[in-house]
């Protein structure tokens, strides 16, 4: 029978197992086992010593007294040494393996876990608890690391203190700092960048990367103008981004030690003209000899410049957004448009039409 049912205990830590036994013939071999392992065994039937699984190697050792009670030592324990162990034994005689439960072993790790968080401007005031699994935290010396260095006199399973940006922290059980638990970590602030680089185009796919230190989980919130976006993730993507999105754009990390905004960054979308209006002053009837204005205006990043042209002719008539006819004539009668263009894209407007009327003719 074996000494008790169930042992949990901590990762780096040694466990002795033991099982009694009663037998009048002599053994001729003994060996332990885990028939959690048994699809490693080469015949998944006929249990194989884990003293030959390379998962145990120099880890475990058996000790026999007087033949009676078999104790299996396993140092150095991982996560991974969780498992069911067993005993049994061989004679000339008969084979004992008994068909009752083994020792049940679980191997835990230990936690650090953030509570009474106060987030500040520049650092964050929380509660840090040290937790493991297995035995109740009064019946356990603790230490405590800041950045790698040993906090002294901090020797309980809760630690409160000031945390700023950049603080590592991680706790381990006296006399097993080897094996000390996951860091918690306070946040810098994260920065923004654009993926690809240089200018952005109307159209083209763009992301926007949230670049945090954290090491670990985070997350992460978008804002533009201070309104909050929909996406959660490191990664802002625009699959076809629009001119509408231009604007300056931040984000923020957050773990369970603090939240961190980054700097804004502004998004440019350039494009070509369009929108394209044009318009004649007076709007109504132009008389000979009197002044006509025409002007064209779009929507362009960066802004557009303009030509003006007069139908089915190639040379341009004026440069800029208005063009001003003085003493116009009736031989300038026709219709007239405006280029606009930016060294990204062009377009042309509709044609307006100036008809010069003769005074004293209709």
């Amino acid at each position: 029978m074996y000494d008790v049912k169930s042992i949990c205990t901590l990762e780096g830590s040694s466990v002795d197992i033991s099982c009694w036994y009663t037998s009048y013939w002599s053994y001729q071999t003994n060996i332990w086992f885990s028939p959690d392992h048994s699809h490693q065994w080469q015949n998944h039937t006929q249990p194989e010593d884990i003293r030959k699984d390379s998962q145990y190697a120099g880890r475990v050792q058996v000790f026999e007294t007087e033949r009676v009670r078999s104790t299996l030592r396993i140092s150095d324990l991982r996560e991974r040494d969780s498992a069911q162990y067993r005993f049994k034994f061989k004679t000339l005689q008969f084979e004992w393996k008994s068909s009752l439960p083994g020792t049940t072993l679980t191997v835990t790790a230990l936690q650090v876990q953030v509570t009474m968080v106060t987030f500040h401007q520049d650092y964050t005031e929380a509660e840090l608890r040290c937790l493991n699994s297995c035995s109740p935290a009064g019946h356990i010396s603790y230490v405590w690391f800041k950045n790698g260095e040993k906090i002294l006199n901090e020797e309980k399973s809760s630690y409160k203190q000031r945390f700023y940006p950049g603080n590592v922290i991680s706790c381990a059980v006296r006399g097993l700092e080897s094996y000390g638990s996951p860091s918690v970590y306070a946040l810098n602030a994260p920065s923004v960048s654009t993926s690809p680089s240089g200018e952005i185009m109307e159209g083209t796919s763009v992301t926007l990367n949230c670049n945090s230190d954290a090491d670990g989980a985070a997350n992460f919130s978008w804002y533009k103008r201070n309104q909050t976006l929909s996406s959660k993730e490191a990664q802002l993507i625009f699959d076809s981004i629009l001119s509408s999105d231009s604007g300056e754009y931040c984000c923020t990390a957050e773990n369970e030690l603090g939240k961190r905004t980054s700097e804004g960054i502004f998004i440019n979308v350039k494009y070509g003209p369009k929108l394209l209006t044009v318009s004649v002053s007076p709007s109504a009837e132009i008389v000979e000899g009197s002044s006509v204005t025409l002007a064209c205006s779009s929507d362009a990043n960066p802004a557009a410049n303009y030509t003006w042209y007069r139908e089915n002719e190639e040379s341009p008539e004026a440069s800029g957004p208005t063009f001003t006819i003085t003493d116009i004539r009736a031989d300038q009668s026709g219709n007239y448009y405006c280029e606009a263009h930016n060294g990204i894209g062009h377009h042309q407007s509709t044609l307006i039409l100036i008809d010069v009327t003769v005074f004293g003719w209709a």
